[in-house]
Order: structure tokens, then C-alpha cells, then sequence
């Protein structure tokens, strides 16, 4: 599947004209509705407003990708929309947006969409891609320059060889767009100063281009820039610099210098249960320990939240009506008591549902672009 297969040219502006963020929202999700990819129209609005809200998709360089995941969704697909005078989208370098590509991804196990989406924001990492895109003339030439532009890195993919001397894994907490971005960032940068890097990614659809062991034996330095835990075993005896992916996509250059000058900079990691720095980490004990506090940590505000409420429904009743019945004896204590019982309740539920996540390693946490879960 390529990335045009997911956009149709009824669902492309390009040149939209808007003075706030959630008029570009909805002027994009009136494209997704033309590109017969959802069944409930207001439903999908809210779910990409929801996402906006948790935290910007304008990822910087002029660019937002708004997305949403749901039962409202019936295909996957793109739309796309050139914004010529740009609006002010809250992006994370503070630019006005002028390319958005907003998502549309069905709530169901077929992923064949994510790799081609990845593929996307792969590409977007390319000034001269992106300044293609916000010049193009007709909807034909827009996606005539996606599918050029994404032959071309297919080409570069099978020209590449081994022997490299950095390595690198790039992981997000939703496992798209930072992922990818940031591996596309680290090896292009690689390629400009002399110095190919190789990159793992860990995203949504699993491992891609794996590194192998004797990738490893040979490299000088490893690079890890993720966001969630990383297995880092296979890397006993290696230097490893770790970082955020927002490194790896704004600060390659500083991250592969590190990488090159590694025999003076960057400490030998060592995988040894035997150590102090790794045995809580390592230990079953720990990782109880550890998966329990994630789950405590979220389960105290209803904890406090369900504790003040019951003790204001206490203060405002009438214990001389019903001693027995005391917290619930005037309309307004009922109120409060009954929140906060209700707080009490749900207790259990979030303490269980944050110890399955921590279990699971793969926090719902936003990320500049996509979350694909449940977040």
C-alpha cells in the first residue's frame, strides 16, 4: 500500500483560508468526510479535538498532523490541506502551519495502514518535500510529489549497506510519528556528515530494520532515543548515549558527534543484574514494585478527590435527622457523599488499569503526532 492509496483528490485543499486552529479542524475533517473514511461525522471531530487538546500535532517546520482512532472511523485514510497564509496552530516551534495532513485510523487490529503512515512522516522530515507540497499547483502535481518522493526513499532503502559505525533506536510512546521522525532525522543527518547510522524502529507495527549482532560488535557507539523503556541487553559492553526522541529528531547532529567521540564521552553500559544501579530495575521485586507505584501514583487523586468530597458531604448535613443515615440526610450532602463514594469506586479500577499498563510498557502518553491506542 503507498500513501496516495490513502487520499483521494477530493480530500486535498490547497489553499484554505482560516484565522484559528479549530476552524483548520474542521475544514480538514470535512475533507476525511469527503474521502469516505468515517460514519459519524461529529463523533470523529470530537475525537480529533480530544487529541488537540491533550497536546499540539503541530510537530514544527510549518507542519500539523491532527489524527483521531475510533469506532467512527470505517477505513483508513488521509486528507491534506495547504493553508498559504498559515494559522496559528500552537506548534511546538511556535510557526504558523501551511501543511496538514490530518489521520483517520479504524479502532481494529489490521495495522497495514501505520507502516505506510509512518512512511509520511518520514518524508516530512525533507525541507524540499514539504516546500514541494505547499507550492504544488493541482491536486495531481501534490500527489504526484508524494509518490516520487516516497519511490525515491524506497530506492535509497535498498541501496544502503552495512558496516556502519553508530547504531540507533528510536521508540515514542505511540509508536508513529516521533518514532519515525526521529530515525529519519538521525540518518539523515548520518548521511550528510559522512557517517551512515543505521536505526531500529520501534513503533506500533513491531521492530523494523533490526539491528543485528554483528551490526553491534562493529559499531562505536549506540544511540537510543525513546521515550519508553528500551531492552537494552543486547547492547552489554557497548557505549549507549540515551535521550528523548525529540532529541533525535532536533539535535542529530549533537547526538551522532556524541556517538563518534564515544570512547571519551559516553560510559560502557553494562548488563548485570549483579550491579546495584541494575538490581531493583531487574528484579522481580522491582519491576512489582515498580508497576505497583505506577498504578498508586494515578489512584491517588481519587483517592484524596473521593476523601474531601465525603468530608464535605459531613459538614454540610444535619446529623440530628438521622444519625444513622449521617452524610446523607439533606440533598446537598447526598450530592457530595455520593460523588465521592462514586471516586471510592472507581479507586480499584484505576489502580488495576495503570498496573496493566505499566505492565505492558506502553504508557498512553502524547507524543507531537500520533497516538493509535486508546489515548
Amino acid at each position: 500500500m503507498k500513501i496516495t492509496d490513502l487520499i483521494k483528490e477530493d480530500a486535498i485543499d490547497l489553499n484554505v483560508e482560516a484565522t484559528k486552529k479549530q476552524e483548520v479542524i474542521r475544514k480538514a475533517v470535512d475533507l476525511m468526510n469527503k474521502n469516505g473514511n468515517i460514519n459519524n461525522y461529529e463523533e470523529y471531530l470530537k475525537l480529533v479535538i480530544k487529541r488537540e487538546e491533550e497536546g499540539t500535532t503541530g510537530v514544527g517546520e510549518e507542519i500539523a498532523i491532527p489524527h483521531g482512532k475510533g469506532e467512527c472511523i470505517s477505513a483508513p485514510g488521509l486528507a491534506a490541506m495547504v493553508i498559504p497564509n498559515g494559522v496559528d496552530f500552537e506548534s511546538l516551534d511556535g510557526k504558523p502551519v501551511k501543511l496538514l495532513f490530518l489521520i483517520a485510523a479504524p479502532n481494529n487490529k489490521d495495522n497495514v495502514h501505520l507502516e505506510v503512515l509512518s512512511r509520511l512522516s518520514t518524508l516530512l522530515m525533507d525541507e524540499k518535500f514539504r516546500k514541494d507540497l505547499i507550492e504544488a499547483r493541482s491536486k495531481e502535481e501534490f500527489l504526484k510529489i508524494i509518490d516520487e518522493a516516497e519511490e525515491e526513499k524506497e530506492d535509497e532503502k535498498k541501496e544502503e549497506k552495512g558496516n556502519y559505525e553508530l547504531l540507533g533506536i528510536t521508540a515514542c510512546p505511540t509508536g508513529i510519528a516521533h518514532t519515525y521522525m526521529a530515525a529519519e532525522s538521525l540518518e539523515k543527518m548520518g548521511e550528510e556528515l559522512g557517517h551512515p547510522i543505521k536505526i531500529e524502529t520501534q513503533g506500533q507495527s513491531g521492530a523494523q530494520n533490526r539491528l543485528t549482532d554483528e551490526e553491534i560488535k562493529k559499531a562505536k557507539a549506540i544511540i537510543i532515543a525513546a521515550d519508553v523503556n528500551v531492552d537494552l541487553s543486547r547492547f552489554d559492553g557497548k557505549r549507549v548515549l540515551r535521550t528523548s526522541v525529540s532529541d533525535g529528531i532536533h539535535k542529530p547532529k549533537e547526538l551522532i558527534e556524541k556517538g563518534l567521540n564515544a570512547e571519551s564521552e559516553l560510559p560502557i553500559y553494562q548488563h548485570k543484574e549483579t550491579k546495584e544501579e541494575n538490581s531493583e530495575k531487574r528484579s522481580k521485586g522491582g519491576n512489582i514494585y515498580r508497576h505497583l507505584m505506577n498504578g498508586v501514583t494515578h489512584m491517588l487523586p481519587f483517592v484524596v478527590g473521593g476523601g474531601i468530597l465525603i468530608a464535605i458531604s459531613f459538614l454540610l448535613d444535619d446529623y440530628s435527622i438521622d444519625p444513622s443515615n449521617f452524610g446523607m440526610n439533606t440533598p446537598i450532602a447526598a450530592f457530595f457523599k455520593t460523588i465521592g463514594g462514586m471516586a471510592f469506586d472507581f479507586m480499584l479500577l484505576i489502580l488495576a488499569g495503570y498496573i496493566a499498563m505499566s505492565i505492558g510498557d506502553r504508557p498512553r502518553t502524547s507524543c507531537w503526532i500520533c497516538w493509535w491506542s486508546n489515548s
